[in-house]
C-alpha cells in the first residue's frame, strides 16, 4: 500500500496568521505583466537557529525565488549588516548600499511538544518599512514545505498574485535502456526534491494528472497488456479502475470541480471524447467523428474543453462548449498541434506544435489569436501549468541515446531551466496548491 504524509502535513501547519498589524505601504512591487521582468534584487539571511536548519530553510527560499527568475538573491558574501535578531528594525542602509530592495530575515526554534515554530519578516529597505510578517508550526520533517509556503507568502506579497512553490509534480519516471524502458508513476515537489515512486515498473504508465480539489490522480496503464484509466488515492494508495469500457481508454484528466473525467475513447479504429461522472459513473459522448480526438482539457470555469483532433488531415487544436456543441478549430499556423492544456487564469492554451522538423512548447488565446511559442528543440512536448499559471513544464527528448528530462519556463520564455530527477522523466502534471 501507497501511503503519504501530506494529511499530517496539513494537519501540522497552522494558519499564515501576520505576526503584526502595522500596515506596510511599502515601495517595493513588481510588476509581472510587462514583457522580459527584470528580477527584483532580494536579501534573504540564514533564519536564525540553534542548528543548520534555519540556513537549509533561507537557501530553499532563496532557491524558490531565484527559479521563478522574477527575484534575484542577493550574495550573502556582500552583506554588511549581520543580523542577531530578527524581530529588530535592520539598519537599512546597509542594505540599501548593497542594492537590496527586500530584505528577509527569520527565525526558527523548536516548540515544547517537539513542532518547529518558524517565523519571517519581509522588509522593504528603501521605504523602511515591514511589507509582512508571519510564523507557522510544523513538525521537523516538513521543513522543506514549510520553506516553500514562506516563499509562496514573499512571492505573493511583491507580485500581488499567488505562488506556486508548495505544489507537487506527478510524472512518469523511466529508467533502463531505450529498448527496454520501465515507467513507473512518481510524484515529486515542484522543485525535484522528495521524489516517490507511486507504481511499480511492471506495467507501462502514461499521462498522469492531478486533480484541482483531492490528492488524487488519474492516469493511464497497460496493466494485464489492457489499456485502462486508472484513478489513484495519493492518502491511501487505494486505486480504481475508472469505467469497464471495450476499446482503449487514454488522455484523462479530470474536470474543475474534481467530480469528473474526460477521456478519449478509441472504437473501431475512431476515438471520441467522453465524460465519466465519478460518482454516478455514468458516461456522456461529447464528440463523434470518423477521426482521432483526443487530449480534452476543460476551461477552469468548466464551461468549454479544448482537445486536438485529425478531423481536418492533421492534428490540430479546436474548442467547444462542455456539453460537446460549437466545436470549433482555433490553430491554423503551419505544422501539427497537440497536447492543448488550458491555463488556470484561462486566458491562454498550451501546446505542443510540431513544425519544419523541431517541436515547440507554445500559448495561444482560446479564440487562436496571440500565439507565442516559448521555446522549440529536437522534440518538446506535454506542456502543464503551475496553478497560478505564470509558468509551464515539460519534457525534453534529445537527439541522443539519452531519455527525456524536465524543463520549467516562464511566460517570458526568457527563464528557462532543467527540473533535475534521479532518473529520465516525461508527462509531468502540476498539482494546485496544496491545502
Amino acid at each position: 500500500m501507497i501511503r503519504h504524509s501530506l494529511m499530517g502535513i496539513m494537519m501540522a501547519i497552522a494558519g499564515m496568521a501576520a505576526m503584526f498589524s502595522t500596515p506596510a505601504y511599502a515601495l517595493v512591487e513588481l510588476n509581472i505583466n510587462k514583457g522580459n521582468v527584470q528580477p527584483l534584487p532580494i536579501a534573504i539571511t540564514d533564519f536564525q537557529s540553534n542548528n543548520d536548519l534555519g540556513a537549509q530553510i533561507a537557501q530553499v527560499v532563496a532557491a524558490d525565488l531565484q527559479r521563478s527568475g522574477l527575484f534575484a538573491p542577493v550574495n550573502k558574501a556582500a552583506f554588511i549588516e549581520k543580523i542577531s535578531d530578527p524581530n529588530k528594525a535592520p539598519r537599512f542602509q546597509d542594505w540599501t548600499a548593497i542594492n537590496a530592495q527586500a530584505l528577509v530575515v527569520g527565525r526558527v526554534t523548536r516548540e515544547g511538544d517537539g513542532r518547529l515554530r518558524a517565523e519571517f519578516r519581509l522588509w522593504d529597505t528603501y521605504a523602511g518599512q515591514q511589507m509582512t510578517g508571519q510564523q507557522f508550526f510544523t513538525q521537523p520533517d516538513n521543513w522543506r514545505r514549510l520553506a516553500h509556503i514562506i516563499a509562496d507568502a514573499i512571492y505573493e506579497r511583491i507580485t500581488g498574485e499567488k505562488g506556486y512553490f508548495d505544489t507537487r509534480v506527478v510524472f512518469v519516471s523511466e529508467s533502463g535502456p531505450k529498448t527496454a524502458r520501465q515507467r513507473q508513476l512518481a510524484i515529486m515537489d515542484q522543485d525535484g526534491f522528495n521524489v516517490r515512486m507511486l507504481t511499480n515498473s511492471k506495467d507501462l504508465v502514461l499521462t498522469p494528472r492531478f486533480s484541482p480539489s483531492r490528492q488524487e490522480v488519474t492516469y493511464m496503464s497497460f496493466e494485464g497488456n489492457q489499456p485502462r484509466v486508472y484513478l489513484l488515492q495519493l492518502e491511501t494508495g487505494q486505486r480504481e479502475v475508472v469505467g469497464n469500457f471495450p476499446g482503449m481508454t487514454f488522455s484523462p484528466r479530470f474536470s474543475p470541480d474534481g467530480q469528473k473525467v474526460i477521456m478519449s475513447l478509441q472504437q473501431e479504429g475512431n476515438a471520441n471524447i467522453y465524460t465519466m461522472d465519478l460518482r454516478s459513473r455514468t458516461t456522456t459522448r461529447l464528440t463523434s467523428t470518423a477521426a482521432i480526438d483526443t487530449a480534452p482539457s476543460y476551461s477552469p470555469d468548466g464551461q468549454r474543453i479544448t482537445f486536438e483532433s485529425d478531423r481536418g488531415g492533421r492534428q490540430q487544436i479546436y474548442v467547444m462548449n462542455a456539453d460537446g456543441s460549437g466545436q470549433n478549430r482555433i490553430s491554423f499556423g503551419d505544422g501539427s498541434y497537440s497536447t492543448p492544456v488550458w491555463s488556470p487564469r484561462g486566458d491562454l492554451i498550451a501546446f505542443t506544435k510540431q513544425s519544419g522538423g523541431k517541436f515547440s512548447i507554445g500559448v495561444m488565446k482560446p479564440d487562436g489569436s496571440g500565439e507565442r511559442i516559448l521555446t522549440s528543440g529536437f522534440h518538446n512536448e506535454g506542456p502543464t501549468w503551475a496553478p497560478n499559471g505564470r509558468v509551464l513544464m515539460f519534457f525534453r527528448q534529445g537527439a541522443g541515446a539519452g531519455g527525456p528530462q524536465l524543463y520549467s519556463i516562464d511566460l517570458t520564455g526568457y527563464n528557462e531551466q532543467m527540473v533535475k530527477t534521479p532518473s529520465y522523466a516525461s508527462d509531468p502534471a502540476w498539482s494546485p496548491l496544496l491545502e
